[in-house]
């Protein structure tokens, strides 16, 4: 993983190098506060960039509607405007959606997009460019090493969060508890890393996976897979892979008259583009999230409700993206400026208080710790079963008795 990330580091670098010429002026000087945000609008995870988007879009507009943001160095509030460029859901676009937002549309300050490997990339040319980068959906395990000043991160951490399925385990009854688990883990820096935090959580709890290979990104045929897991008499599978890819797997296991009682899936099974492309289908699916409308905290079910409102389906992802730009916004005004180095002081090390996803405690490497989120899909809604869910647990019958 070092090696492959100082790898990313020196091609991104050598990429971004062309037509720097220092810090750019900021806009945060004139009339308006100018956020951008690499989103992906188009691609394997455009359905997670729609809630992005969408996420981003509130906040902002939440914000303008109190004032905008107050900026010391300007003598004012200021109002915010997010821009947006498609980083077509490839780290090798993030770079040049990037320069596009820093170059070409003068932002102030960054909003991440979405995965590690996609905001490892878009954290160095922010980096570069000496524009804060604000984080959500990575590992620390990935973005820590690189120990960057100009960007700050919250999300849960791999090994407690592949822990969930075990904890759910341990409270099934006895005949609902697997026997032979499967663990289908994409062939990424992500579903590595991942994957090694599962494995390691099997061996804590007791369990070893039946089978454990890693899954072909953007295959058509799952056949095989399907097959092997098949033979291998799989009762329940634990499935890291992106929506367009889950939602292919799911598809072929009905085909072929394959299904297993228990399946939680981590970054493709959440958003509400999987529920639409299987409907019915998604039912007893579990999923991971980083957020619920549940959640005691100020703002979360108003949040909640208007999604809701403008969707007509729920989402559990929304406000991680929300309490994204809530804290970039604070941070801005904690710092009276949107110098990246000021808002750098601003965020390590400091507590935001009563975001969506609750406070906020970022310590001396700018990480803040949030727990990580299992639900189930039960009639195209998202049923909270972790952490203090009151939905029990569904296993899922043969595909022909649903």
């Amino acid at each position: 993983m070092e090696i492959s990330l100082k790898g990313m580091l020196a091609g991104l670098l050598l990429s971004s190098a062309l037509g720097l010429g220092g810090t750019l002026v900021a806009n945060a000087a004139g009339d308006e506060i100018v956020i951008g945000a690499p989103i992906s609008l188009t691609g394997p995870l455009a359905g997670d960039g729609k809630e992005q988007k969408w996420a981003y879009e509130q906040a902002v507009a939440d914000i303008n509607k109190s004032g905008g943001i107050m900026v010391k160095s300007a003598g004012k509030k200021l109002p915010v405007r997010l821009v947006v460029a498609d980083d077509e859901s490839s780290e090798g676009k993030v770079a040049s959606a990037l320069e596009n937002l820093i170059k070409v549309q003068k932002v102030d300050a960054l909003l991440s997009t979405h995965s590690g490997p996609m905001n490892i990339a878009g954290a160095i040319v922010a980096e570069k460019y000496k524009k804060f980068y604000m984080i959500t959906t990575a590992f620390p395990f990935e973005w820590q090493p690189l120990k960057l000043k100009y960007s700050a991160l919250f999300f849960f951490h791999p090994g407690p969060g592949a822990e969930v399925p075990f904890q759910i385990w341990d409270k099934l009854p006895a005949n609902e508890k697997p026997k032979h688990p499967a663990l289908v883990s994409e062939d990424s820096p992500d579903g590595k890393g991942f994957g090694g935090a599962f494995e390691a959580a099997a061996k804590k709890y007791g369990y070893s996976f039946a089978v454990d290979d890693p899954w072909a990104i953007g295959a058509t045929d799952y056949s095989a897979l399907i097959t092997k897991l098949k033979a291998a008499d799989v009762d329940a599978m634990l499935v890291f892979g992106s929506p367009a890819d889950t939602v292919t797997l799911l598809r072929q296991m009905k085909e072929l008259g394959f299904s297993v009682p228990y399946l939680h899936g981590w970054k493709g099974t959440w958003t509400g583009e999987f529920h639409e492309a299987l409907g019915p289908d998604s039912d007893y699916i579990l999923t991971d999230g980083f957020w619920s409308a549940s959640y005691p905290y100020k703002g979360a079910k108003e949040l909640g409700d208007r999604y809701e409102a403008e969707f007509k389906k729920d989402s559990v992802t929304v406000g991680a993206f929300y309490a994204n730009a809530q804290v970039l916004a604070q941070a801005i005004e904690k710092a009276g400026s949107t110098d990246a180095t000021a808002i750098h002081d601003a965020i390590f090390g400091q507590e935001f208080k009563d975001t969506v996803v609750g406070d906020l405690k970022f310590d001396d490497t700018g990480f803040a710790l949030i727990p990580s989120v299992a639900t189930q899909w039960w009639q195209g809604k998202h049923q909270l079963i972790y952490p203090d869910g009151n939905w029990t647990y569904k296993p899922a019958p043969a595909w022909d008795k649903r």
